[in-house]
């Protein structure tokens, strides 16, 4: 049975951010919530405190963390900086992780927040915990593959050093009622600006929506280990070409394509040790797009 996150002390880093922001909304409906995050303006204070939340100001990179309290149950660590300077994202993403787990090194468990793209590109093939890792996302963002790399080899050290139950998830697309990749494109497709779409078609990924990602916290902390549990993170398989297609049938607008290999290929996972763990996302992707319209632009649905 799944660990029931009720009258729980939990840390959330990044609570500003589009997937921090929705978790840390539910959470803080039953829970004793905090959110830590560079907080450099004062807005997002106070959007994070009115939902609950009492809010810690700290850089990761080099911010003492002592004001931090060191008792919380669970952690889930979101943040992620992507400055593209090598020095500096370094400091927050990788060295970050291991200061935060040893202030926060009595939690019962820690998720460490990865993505897909520490993975080496490998087109159509469904990629498993143990594939090669490589820099799949340097050609839009230089520094976040290999920051999210080393930040997982801090986490896997620290949860071996302190003995902190952790686990790494690999995160795909999420998206929801606060944005994602898709709701991105849909900004692309009104303005008219042509979607980046890498050569090898289809560009296949695993999109995840907020529903199910919150849904699914505690059964990642319930699987925790010392050493680390590595699992991806995603929902069903979907290619880039269908959602944006899919938009465009939703707003009546016909997405417009670049063809070019500077953007992101497929990143597509092998789910079963996820759906082993944690269990199958649940949310239909069509829904889900089509629900993210309704929040944030009905007014470009097709009437």
């Amino acid at each position: 049975m799944a660990i029931q996150l009720s009258e729980k002390k939990i840390l959330i880093t990044g609570p500003t951010s589009q997937v921090g922001f929705p978790l840390a909304r539910e959470l803080a409906k039953a829970n004793e919530v905090y959110g830590l995050a560079r907080f450099q303006k004062p807005e997002d204070v106070e959007r994070v405190e009115a939902l609950g939340v009492k809010t810690l100001k700290a850089d990761l990179a080099d911010d003492c963390l002592d004001h931090v309290p060191d008792d919380f149950d669970y952690v889930l660590h979101f943040a992620v900086v992507k400055t593209g300077e090598f020095e500096y994202d370094l400091r927050a993403n990788a060295e970050g992780v291991g200061r935060l787990m040893s202030r926060c090194r009595r939690a019962k468990a820690f998720l460490h927040v990865s993505s897909g793209g520490v993975y080496q590109y490998a087109g159509d093939h469904l990629l498993k915990e143990s594939d090669p890792l490589g820099e799949n996302h340097r050609v839009m963002m230089p520094t976040y593959s290999m920051c999210k790399i080393a930040a997982e080899s801090v986490a896997r050290f620290a949860s071996r050093e302190w003995k902190i139950p952790t686990t790494i998830a690999r995160f795909s697309v999420p998206y929801g009622s606060n944005g994602g990749w898709p709701w991105y494109h849909l900004m692309m497709i009104k303005a008219g600006a042509p979607i980046p779409i890498y050569p090898d078609q289809p560009n296949l990924f695993n999109p995840i929506h907020e529903d199910d990602y919150i849904a699914q916290i505690p059964r990642l902390l319930d699987v925790a280990e010392c050493p680390a549990t590595v699992v991806n993170w995603g929902g069903a398989q979907v290619s880039l070409e269908d959602w944006t297609a899919y938009l465009g049938e939703l707003t009546g607008m016909e997405p417009k394509y670049n063809v070019t290999e500077a953007t992101l290929g497929s990143v597509t996972f092998d789910l079963s040790l996820m759906h082993e763990l944690v269990g199958e996302a649940k949310t239909n992707w069509r829904d889900g797009i089509r629900r993210m319209v309704e929040t944030l632009n009905p007014e470009l649905l097709v009437k």
